[in-house]
């Protein structure tokens, strides 16, 4: 028997009244809301998956992972062949080392780690514990640590990067954390622990936990995109050489510190959560516009499920019930085939099967605590 996760409660969607992007307000029901991931795992099934199993194989397996994630954490059974068949894709990339990824391929954290969720939400029989624990050991060997010279203080130090050698970033970080503990790791785990260090260091906060220059020169509390190697934003410097925050990495940064322990009434998280409140927005991806909008919309959904509150509180004070504005923006943009599509292509995001799974892992978080799949 299959235990689904709650997808609908009705006293809270019953009838949800907001303005979407461009339109009239309109009113999302739990009906529309329905309709909306069946629209949408029907496109996955009819259009998206390939003979072999695979959804878009000529980008990367980790999109197919994706979209398993996706489909199961929305109620599509562990048993379904399109489930099976995408889940039989993503092991044909198990390498030697443990990892899950392209030979040759230079984004093997990405691939793996996402590789381990889709696998964690397929495992509640434990028939893929042994290879996800091999993926786990790949993940952390490949972590910038001490073993090839680095020491805490180096700004790379504790991240994570596409690959073995490659330079450390929030996103790849973030990807790593959510990997470690969505299988059940806590903070006092040495890789967390090591990761929150460069999470930290993401930050434009000064303070014991970075005293790297990007901070003093632009000390909003949101997250940019990399410290290591002079440093870096998606979102271009400030005038006087600082590094933007924006959404999706301060949405990435928070969730991180949140899953490696850090209290709520920590600073970094409550200059995280100030950051927010100035940027309170899902019409686009604050300091990037439409580029990674998607991408945001997941990140942000499942931090401020990890936060645990559904009130968001902005920065005049107003009280957003954010789990209702998520969901009536996104389903506002769903095409009518079902899937979901960025007119702003910038990472992949023109491609319909990434976007569809972004957005239904989106809509998930949305609604309530992803539950379990059972066999």
């Amino acid at each position: 028997m299959v235990f689904y996760r709650l997808l609908f409660i009705t006293l809270f969607f019953s009838s949800i009244a907001c303005v979407a992007v461009g339109q009239t307000a309109t009113v999302t029901t739990t009906q529309d809301l329905k309709n909306a991931i069946t629209k949408a795992s029907s496109f996955l099934r009819d259009y998206g998956q390939q003979p072999d199993g695979s959804f878009s194989p000529q980008s990367s397996p980790a999109i197919t992972a994706l979209v398993v994630k996706a489909l199961v954490q929305n109620g599509t059974p562990v048993r379904d062949s399109m489930v099976e068949r995408g889940i039989e894709y993503i092991l044909t990339f198990q390498q030697t080392d443990g990892g899950i990824y392209q030979q040759e391929s230079t984004v093997a954290n990405y691939e793996t780690s996402i590789a381990i969720l889709a696998l964690k939400a397929c495992n509640a029989s434990g028939r893929y514990q042994e290879i996800i624990q091999k993926a786990e050991q790949f993940l952390t060997a490949i972590q910038w640590d001490e073993s090839e010279g680095n020491v805490p203080a180096d700004p790379e130090y504790g991240g994570a990067g596409y690959g073995r050698h490659e330079r450390p970033d929030l996103s790849n970080t973030a990807f790593l954390i959510d990997a470690l503990h969505e299988i059940g790791t806590g903070p006092d785990n040495a890789a967390i622990k090591r990761a929150l260090i460069f999470v930290s260091r993401s930050q434009n906060l000064e303070g014991v936990h970075n005293t790297l220059p990007f901070a003093i020169k632009n000390p909003d509390g949101g997250f940019y995109y990399t410290p290591a190697n002079g440093g870096e934003s998606q979102a271009g410097k400030t005038a006087n050489g600082g590094l933007r925050s924006y959404g999706s990495m301060t949405y990435a940064g928070l969730k991180s510190m949140l899953y490696a322990g850090v209290s709520s009434d920590d600073p970094r998280v409550l200059a995280a959560m100030n950051w927010l409140r100035r940027h309170y927005t899902f019409k686009e991806n604050p300091g990037m516009g439409t580029a990674g909008l998607y991408y945001y919309l997941h990140i942000a959904a499942k931090a401020l499920d990890a936060v645990g509150n559904d009130e968001f509180v902005d920065i005049d004070g107003v009280s957003h019930e954010w789990r209702k504005d998520l969901i009536t923006v996104i389903l506002s943009a769903q095409q009518a085939n079902g899937s979901w599509v960025n007119d702003n292509p910038r990472w992949l995001e023109g491609d319909a099967n990434l976007v569809t799974s972004y957005a239904l892992l989106a809509l998930s978080y949305g609604q309530t605590s992803p539950a379990n799949a059972v066999d």
